[in-house]
């Protein structure tokens, strides 16, 4: 059974969309990661109409247009909420706390991973690293940073959603629905007051490496290992470090041999 049509309206709305996305690429399958974005920020997923026309508008199969859109999970297969909340479990997030918010929220909105909740505002999902290791735990809403959350900060965020109370990104742009999202991420501007100074802000931890290269911060320190000291001045100039030390070892390496073991090194 084919897949439906949008109402006409829509489709003559979307096509004009998208045949602005598809002029921005030298070939026009390129464009079909924002087409499908294009068509999530219609119905807040990818449907099988949004499917079939991706694949019109480009020359396509729907199954070509189905595998990418399977492949990828920004792009949603079923109707989702408003906000997606997406805590991070990978390494450094879940030993600082990020394992504890996920299961307290699974408790708190009483859905499991990728569920969403009876009023249809909140998604929640676990995710992989957002590469704001240096804010542990990070939370993220619609892709916009929470940082430094704990599992109290992050329930009372989530009730906020729900109650549709104000909330502030930690960074970034501010907050808009998963529709708005997906549009943005189509390729369109975000037109709103003060999204556009906001978009892609970096906090001070992040920029810290950056100021360093700069000469605008000091370099960290080294710390050696407990009970040892480092050398200093020309001593620290001349003194190989631990790896490049000769090592007091059998040979190994025929093209490399080191001397005998001495006895005094057992």
């Amino acid at each position: 059974m084919p897949a439906p049509d949008y109402p006409a309206e829509v489709r003559a709305r979307l096509e004009t969309d998208a045949k602005e996305v598809i002029a921005r690429y030298p070939d026009s399958r390129s464009a079909l990661l924002p087409l499908l974005h294009l068509v999530q920020s219609e119905e807040g997923h990818v449907t099988r109409t949004g499917i079939r026309f991706c694949a019109e508008m480009l020359g396509l199969t729907t199954a070509e247009v189905t595998a990418v859109c399977t492949f990828y999970t920004m792009y949603r297969r079923k109707p989702s909420g408003d906000y997606q909340v997406g805590v991070c479990t990978n390494t450094l997030c879940a030993v600082m706390g990020g394992d504890a918010i996920f299961d307290s929220l699974k408790e708190h909105l009483g859905v499991g991973n990728q569920e969403t909740t009876g009023d249809g505002k909140v998604t929640l999902e676990h995710i992989e690293c957002n590469a704001a290791c240096d804010y542990a735990p990070v939370v993220m809403v619609n892709w916009e940073f929470f940082d430094n959350q704990t599992v109290e900060s992050a329930k009372a965020l989530v009730d906020d959603l729900r109650a549709g109370r104000p909330v502030e990104p930690t960074r970034g742009a501010p907050l808009c629905t998963y529709k708005e999202t997906a549009r943005i991420l189509a390729g369109f501007p975000d037109e709103r007051p003060g999204a556009v100074e906001a978009s892609g802000s970096a906090g001070p931890a992040s920029l810290i490496g950056l100021r360093m290269a700069k000469g605008e911060a000091e370099p960290a320190k080294v710390v050696p290992p407990r009970g040892e000291s480092y050398p200093t001045g020309e001593e620290r100039d001349t003194h190989p470090s631990s790896h490049d030390a000769p090592q007091k070892t059998a040979a190994s390496d025929p093209q490399h041999p080191t001397g005998p073991v001495s006895e005094e090194g057992e």
